[in-house]
């Protein structure tokens, strides 16, 4: 029989929710990490494994189409059989898979072993947050913590750029994949030490909905990737829209029918719930933009080594840093809408000094903009976060928090892909610029459906 959903099952009952909520910080700084170090290192990977822009795309798309598709059913495993053990699992193949991308010898082998590592990561982020609501029960100080996590994840994806611009100018580009297996060690062991065991309400494993679930968000970049090659209008491209406008309708239907679904959609009838996923894809799809334009730009249109072109990206990370813990205290104090309102408030900002300075902007605009963007970038998590979980009891954070996730890694690969997309066509940087622009007045409008309370 299994226990309550937010007891700890081992002796750490009396262990610090602080301690907990930093180790799982801890895995989840390599999750984030590995959605962005790798944008900078792209050029020197292409010239190791021989692939061109599409191939490139998928390099980085792999990891977040796996780590999208399967963040809900991991939640759901670690309800059933224990967050602890389901975390720890997650670490165990992220480390196997990022040594396996280290030492791929083609970039089959090295797109493979990005999925594994995606599938991996699916089992580190909405546990550890399970995990930290679990230990963490009043709602204020469970406010702060998800500031904290959120400033963590945020850092993690804002200095992948710069940090593997470093690594790939002095060990080549296979070290950005090496530097997660000691902090991945190091975070097995601290898990088995300190991060108490619980469960939340088991759940069946919803695998027709899983399987349709890979089929849109795997389909949906595909055609983006693809799109600008085979042809937007080709009948190869025809048949895709109708794939996932097809399985796009089974899987509401299928998760509507069956008694335990992967997504429960009533959450949906939830308005600041449904703002909160809105938000997360717009946001990420703004970082994510953001982030491999700039490095590629910088490198290929300017001249710049990696590590100079991901220096450039430090002012998004010391405002994204700097902010989210702000944001956290503010959601706790006055609700989530005030933040995200900052956070739309800047997203645009920056994007509308980038479209104004264009394709020949000066090093001063890039850092001002860069520096807008973080800053929005900082304030969002928090309360997106908070907002998703909020008013559900804690056998449920775990689904909500599944949910949410799925969009920051939906939103993380559809950037990704519009980016790359701009690349490969050699167009204006105007264009993704204006994409950060709109994604910044999405966010402020879906402001006005988050809460203005602290819960």
């Amino acid at each position: 029989m299994l226990d309550n959903p937010t007891r700890a099952h081992t002796t750490a009952g009396a262990v610090r929710p602080w301690t907990v909520l930093a180790v799982c910080s801890l895995s989840l700084f390599v999750v984030g990490l590995d959605a962005t170090i790798v944008t900078v290192a792209l050029p020197s990977i292409g010239a190791g494994v021989d692939v061109g822009t599409q191939g490139l795309e998928w390099i980085v798309d792999a990891y977040t189409l796996a780590l999208a598709s399967f963040l809900i059913t991991a939640g759901a495993l670690a309800d059933r059989f224990g967050r602890r053990r389901v975390f720890r699992l997650g670490l165990a193949v992220f480390g196997l898979a990022s040594a396996a991308c280290a030492v791929a010898p083609t970039v089959e082998v090295l797109i493979l072993a990005r999925v594994a590592q995606g599938i991996g990561g699916s089992m580190l982020s909405p546990v550890a947050l399970a995990i930290v609501v679990a230990a963490i029960a009043d709602p204020r100080q469970r406010a702060k913590a998800i500031g904290v996590w959120a400033a963590v994840f945020g850092l993690s994806m804002a200095v992948g750029p710069t940090l593997g611009g470093a690594l790939v100018d002095w060990f080549g580009w296979r070290s950005v994949f090496w530097i997660a297996v000691p902090v991945v060690v190091v975070a097995l062991g601290l898990t088995w030490l300190v991060v108490p065991e619980s469960r939340g309400r088991p759940r069946r494993i919803d695998v027709v909905g899983q399987a349709l679930l890979v089929v849109v968000v795997g389909g949906v970049i595909a055609v983006l990737i693809e799109g600008q090659r085979i042809g937007w209008t080709s009948p190869l491209a025809l048949a895709a829209y109708l794939g996932i406008v097809v399985a796009v309708v089974g899987f509401v239907r299928v998760e509507a029918r069956v008694a335990a679904p992967l997504m429960d959609l009533r959450l949906f009838r939830r308005p600041p719930f449904t703002a909160a996923v809105g938000g997360a894809v717009v946001v990420f799809v703004a970082l994510t933009t953001t982030l491999l334009l700039s490095t590629w730009q910088l490198q290929h249109d300017r001249g710049l080594s990696a590590v100079a072109a991901g220096a450039f990206t430090l002012p998004l990370a010391v405002a994204a840093t700097l902010c989210a813990p702000l944001s956290g205290v503010l959601v706790g104090r006055v609700g989530a809408r005030t933040p995200l309102l900052f956070a739309g408030g800047f997203l645009t900002a920056g994007g509308v000094v980038l479209v104004a300075a264009g394709d020949d902007a000066s090093s001063a605009v890039l850092l001002i903009a860069f520096a807008l963007i973080g800053i929005g970038f900082g304030f969002a998590n928090a309360p997106i976060t908070n907002t998703a979980v909020s008013g559900l009891p804690a056998d449920r954070a775990g689904v909500a928090g599944g949910i949410a996730s799925t969009a920051r890694q939906v939103g993380a690969a559809v950037g990704i892909a519009a980016a790359g997309g701009l690349i490969a066509g050699a167009h204006s940087a105007r264009i993704g610029w204006s994409v950060v622009a709109v994604c910044g007045l999405l966010v402020l409008a879906t402001a006005r459906l988050a809460p203005t309370k602290a819960s």
